[in-house]
């Protein structure tokens, strides 16, 4: 996938710090949740090391036409707005339903308490929307690919 035009000088930013990227590893670039608030939210709980990881369906990779990712793809995780904040490095994926994702990967996701009945209780809301937009039906069954990944670049807190 190609990085796009509005986000091309932040990667040029990330691969100068980093001593060179090689770009065939940008994977896309995500916007956590489904509303500006939710996504502001994500995103900063991102910024501050506590969410380390996303779960996403596996037919919304499908339907986008894009693979899951992988190991050692880099992804430029915006605020809603669309404006950069960070790179982050996927470190592991793991396909499981739903009903299968463990309190481990609750935790590490960072969400409400951090707890998996708070992770269950808000990602089945979430998924129910995502699934009514697309015409799909949410099911306890329905396969994840539970991404863990580090920030491997930020640019500096703006003191506005």
């Amino acid at each position: 996938m190609p990085i796009p035009l509005h986000l091309r000088e932040f990667w040029n930013e990330f691969s100068e710090a980093s001593g060179g990227v090689d770009e065939s590893r940008f994977y896309d670039v995500c916007v956590f949740g489904d509303s500006e608030e939710l996504a502001n939210e994500l995103a900063e709980l991102v910024l501050r090391g506590i969410k380390r990881a996303t779960a996403g369906s596996l037919w919304s990779y499908e339907d986008a036409g894009i693979p899951v990712p992988r190991p050692g793809d880099l992804s430029i995780v915006t605020a809603w707005s669309g404006k950069p904040l960070c790179v982050i490095e996927t470190m592991s994926v793991e396909v499981v339903p739903y009903r299968s994702v463990s309190a481990e990967f609750a935790a590490t996701e960072g969400e409400g308490d951090g707890s998996l009945s708070y992770w269950l209780d808000a990602h089945k809301q979430f998924f129910e929307r995502e699934c009514a937009k697309a015409g799909r039906t949410f099911t306890p069954d329905m396969l994840l690919a539970c991404e863990c990944f580090e920030v491997v670049y930020r640019t500096a807190p703006s003191a506005d």
